[in-house]
């Protein structure tokens, strides 16, 4: 590769300003020949040559631009499925292994496209469409494996289904969920219709208002005050009493009670009750 095209590579435009001005500026950058390829490769993997591997990512930047093209139908920004790419790209220079014979656009292709999948199904919906394994290659091939715009008959989905490895639910379980549109939650600024219908109608969360909940803190507040005041007026029989009986993890009977101290059982019933309605009393209404 030139010095010349070495250097514009400092000022190589983002995908993200302008596609087309970063098209125009990776297409300057010239293939490279087998035997270019082969050079730079060694000098990478022998000695850790960065520019080798600067060379080797800059003369691939086209092909990646023509892999992202192929995805603009999921409606997500070319340039941000070109950036992705690139990063499957660079991955790929650096696990390249000039030994196998093979050229290294070969090799890249399944880098590239798995950095583009996995941006697209993390950003193609809010809810996540596709998390398994069968639902990624449904989720990529369902599209180029219809053959109209409408629904797919019972025989198309289970033809699918038969050359993807999957079932026919799946296939018509993704077909449903690709077909769902997000919606925005709040009404859009510049909407005037009056029946405009978003989720932020029928989904509010009444529990979330302030007043609510400053509200509910003060009640909290003073009924933990009153039960700690009653709780204290008791007399410390009781109290131990009530606690073993209702806070304690293992609850002793009213018989074990009774003989620890040296009273009947229907003692010890009637001071737990007894203490039970001096917390009641103590405790707001609702």
């Amino acid at each position: 590769m030139s010095s010349m095209a070495l250097t514009s590579y400092s000022n190589l435009p983002s995908p993200l300003d302008s596609v087309e001005r970063y098209t125009q500026a990776v297409s300057a950058f010239a293939p490279l020949s087998a035997q270019e390829e082969q050079q730079l490769a060694e000098r990478l993997q022998r000695h850790n040559d960065l520019e080798a591997a600067r060379q080797l990512i800059l003369s691939h930047l086209r092909f990646v631009v023509h892999i992202a093209r192929g995805y603009s139908g999921y409606g997500l920004p070319l340039g941000d499925l070109i950036q992705e790419g690139n990063i499957g790209l660079m991955k790929a220079v650096r696990r390249f292994d000039p030994e196998h014979g093979v050229r290294l656009v070969s090799f890249a292709v399944h880098w590239i496209r798995a950095e583009i999948h996995e941006f697209i199904l993390r950003n193609w919906r809010i809810v996540k469409v596709a998390t398994t394994k069968a639902q990624r290659k449904l989720f990529f091939n369902l599209r180029s494996g219809k053959k109209q715009l409408g629904w797919l008959s019972r025989e198309e989905a289970d033809h699918m289904a038969s050359e993807l490895g999957v079932t026919a639910d799946d296939v018509r379980e993704m077909e449903l969920r690709m077909s769902g549109q997000d919606i925005a939650f709040d009404p859009l600024p510049d909407t005037e219709e009056a029946d405009h219908y978003t989720p932020s109608v029928y989904l509010e969360d009444h529990e979330a208002d302030p007043a609510l909940i400053l509200e509910r803190e003060d009640w909290d507040s003073q009924t933990n005050q009153r039960l700690g005041a009653a709780l204290a007026s008791l007399d410390p029989r009781s109290r131990s009493i009530l606690e073993r009986r209702w806070l304690s993890e293992t609850k002793p009977t009213l018989h074990e009670l009774a003989a620890e101290y040296q009273v009947s059982a229907e003692r010890i019933r009637q001071l737990e009750n007894n203490a039970i309605k001096k917390l009641r009393a103590a405790l707001p209404s609702a």
